[in-house]
């Protein structure tokens, strides 16, 4: 792996966990204050699994770009990153939403908050990974 790899890595992990941090601690704190009995606790949250999480999901979309997307470009890596947003993001959100009895705003929070941290990390691709 070379250091290109390794820096879209970490770049793509440090943007998903700052983004999350802003959707889930920020946008989303009212309606999971609101949902409290369907979510663990604050002291029971598994904070370091969340971001080994994180770390493999960005490991895998490196790799995916890295591997199997042909033209390195911006504008190729950034189409990469929102279509990934979208496959991901549809059933993180609205999967989720189908069998979980959440609100709605949580469905569409999770849905587009994922598809911007796909676009997000596909720009940073863009920026970092070259032929």
């Amino acid at each position: 792996m070379g250091k290109r790899f390794i820096l879209a890595v970490v770049a793509v992990f440090l943007a998903w966990s700052l983004l999350d941090i802003v959707i889930h601690q920020v946008i989303l704190m009212g309606e999971y204050g609101a949902t409290a009995d369907l979510w663990r606790p604050p002291a029971e949250i598994m904070i370091g699994l969340i971001y080994v999480v994180t770390l493999i999901s960005a490991v895998v979309f490196v790799s995916i770009y890295k591997f199997l997307i042909c033209r390195k470009e911006l504008s190729r890596a950034i189409q990469y990153g929102l279509l990934f947003g979208v496959a991901i993001g549809i059933g993180m959100g609205y999967g989720s939403y189908a069998v979980m009895p959440f609100t709605h705003t949580i469905a569409l929070v999770w849905f587009l908050g994922t598809v911007v941290q796909g676009g997000v990390a596909g720009a940073l691709l863009g920026l970092i990974v070259k032929e």
